[in-house]
């Protein structure tokens, strides 16, 4: 076993303020934790393709994508567990007789099953997203890790009902559900790699703030809760600290003890 120590990161909410920008403390605070040899790790539901841009901002090499369903460690693939072709056909084809959006992601794409759906539009405008390609039968030709269905939330119980002996799904905007294998979490993703480095539990912390975040802070050693996390995060969390917009990475790492005090004045002067 290895006594470094490693730090997982939610983006939306957490890395990310609420206006989907990065704040300087918290680019400071992500440079300081790598200059003391603390490895840094983004942990989303997004795809890869949704965060690309964001990796090379703030100098990622590491990362969880889609919920735990692909991971990687400094450019390489630990893990990777796409989801059946059988029930994404049924789904594509439930989803275009009710009239209801899908996005399907992988580690390359994402793309959507029609042009200009308006639920997808809005869902992911508040993401601050561009709309994906249309490819209706990417799952022919390319494994998917990960749907998002759109629609009102009683179509989506719909589909909950239909499926729930199997999959699990995630409520991410008011039109919007993640739809994954049962059993799939961030707390999955964080395993691969921590047996991978052969790290402690203890030695291990996770920021976030949403409802795909509970396994994610329930698993490592110090789970940490945004302050414009949801309450029920907040209750189960081991710490919570300020909101995303309100310099709550840098304030949460120094509250755990990643960073010290003394260290805020040097990073803020940076």
């Amino acid at each position: 076993m290895t006594d470094r120590k490693i730090v997982f990161f939610d983006l939306d909410g957490t890395l990310m303020s609420e206006d989907k920008t990065i704040l300087p403390s918290t680019k400071a605070a992500l440079h300081s934790l790598r200059e003391k040899g603390i490895i840094t790790v983004i942990c989303t539901g997004r795809a890869p393709k949704m965060f690309r841009e964001l990796v090379t901002e703030l100098e990622f090499d590491s990362y969880i994508s889609m919920n735990g369903q692909h991971v990687v460690y400094e450019g390489e693939e630990l893990f990777s567990n796409p989801m059946d072709t059988t029930i994404l056909t049924e789904l594509s084809a439930l989803a275009k007789e009710n009239g209801h959006g899908i996005t399907y992601s992988n580690s390359e794409m994402f793309a959507a099953n029609e042009a200009e759906h308006p639920l997808v539009t809005g869902s992911l405008g508040r993401l601050k997203l561009m709309y994906p390609e249309v490819d209706a039968e990417i799952f022919i030709h390319s494994p998917v890790h990960q749907i998002q269905l759109y629609g009102n939330m009683d179509d989506m119980q719909a589909y909950k009902d239909k499926y729930q002996e199997d999959y699990v799904f995630i409520h991410w905007d008011e039109n919007a559900v993640d739809m994954l294998p049962k059993g799939a979490s961030k707390a999955v993703g964080i395993a691969k790699v921590m047996e991978h480095l052969e790290i402690p539990v203890e030695n291990s912390y996770a920021f976030g703030d949403g409802p795909n975040d509970f396994e994610m802070l329930d698993y490592v050693g110090t789970g940490i809760a945004m302050g414009n996390a949801i309450s029920e995060l907040k209750e189960k969390a081991d710490l919570v600290t300020d909101s995303c917009s309100n310099d709550g990475i840098l304030k949460g790492l120094i509250a755990c003890g990643l960073l010290k005090d003394s260290e805020v004045s040097l990073l803020e002067n940076n």
